[in-house]
């Protein structure tokens, strides 16, 4: 139950500058926080690094990959050994479960989702992005095999709420233009910072599309931000305080 390819992706390999890109954005916390409601024990499914883990509660994080629990701060509890689609814990073991930017690596989502309503007797509280908002981002326009690639991994928010039954909300999260926690989009505004390898190993998105796709990309971008013509397309984006994009919180009650 160990192994980092326990999803999609083999954090084992290609995630060690994970803590470093992908930080918790305290202004996305503070809603995912909010969400958990009064909860006092909350479970952290796909937990990586640790990101976006309330430290007021008690948290039980639990991340197949030995890369990304590695990374945890000392100011969390070492993460649990396993997976979401079989998870060590009774039913109604946790007041809530959380679950941010993780599902679409899961090997099997509906499985994994359905674990978590089991073990959870109130919210479940996921971060993910709707697939069919992923070409709101100027980056379709240099990148299409990245944005095709990451359609096809994201569940359908419908069938999300269809494998968690209850009740299920949906609300956009506007992304700060400052963002600290590195996803694509999070560079909206700064569309220098995806010329960067460091920065594009710790998406995931990259590891789904050939390496002759992903330079045909940066080289399309880098000569569109030399030209000048990115700034004519796209750079009212530059001071715009927030993008309203593909990120969503999922909020499920049973």
């Amino acid at each position: 139950m160990d192994s980092g390819a326990a999803g999609d992706f083999d954090y084992e390999r290609h995630g060690q500058g994970y803590a470093r890109e992908r930080r918790t954005d305290p202004r996305i916390a503070a809603r995912v926080h909010a969400a958990l409601g009064a909860a006092r024990t909350v479970l952290n499914v796909g937990a990586g690094a640790g990101s976006y883990e309330p430290l007021d509660r008690h948290v039980v994080a639990v991340e197949p990959s030995a890369a990304m629990r590695a990374q945890r701060s000392r100011d969390l509890a070492p993460a649990v050994i396993g997976r979401a689609e079989q998870l060590p814990f009774d039913a109604g073991a946790f007041d809530a479960a959380m679950a941010t930017i993780t599902i679409h690596q899961w090997a099997e989502p509906a499985r994994g989702l359905r674990e978590l309503r089991r073990v959870t007797r109130g919210p479940i509280v996921l971060l993910s992005f709707d697939g069919d908002a992923l070409d709101h981002f100027w980056l379709a326009t240099y990148a299409p095999e990245l944005i095709a690639a990451e359609r096809r991994r994201y569940p359908a928010l419908g069938e999300i709420g269809e494998w968690l039954g209850g009740t299920t909300q949906v609300s956009v999260v506007p992304i700060p233009i400052d963002c600290v926690d590195g996803f694509t989009e999070a560079f909206y505004a700064r569309p220098e910072r995806l010329l960067e390898s460091a920065v594009r190993r710790a998406q995931s998105a990259w590891g789904f599309v050939e390496r002759g796709a992903e330079q045909r990309a940066v080289e399309a971008l880098r000569a569109a931000l030399a030209s000048g013509d990115w700034d004519r397309r796209f750079g009212g984006l530059r001071t715009q305080p927030e993008f309203e994009g593909s990120l969503r919180l999922i909020v499920n009650l049973p």
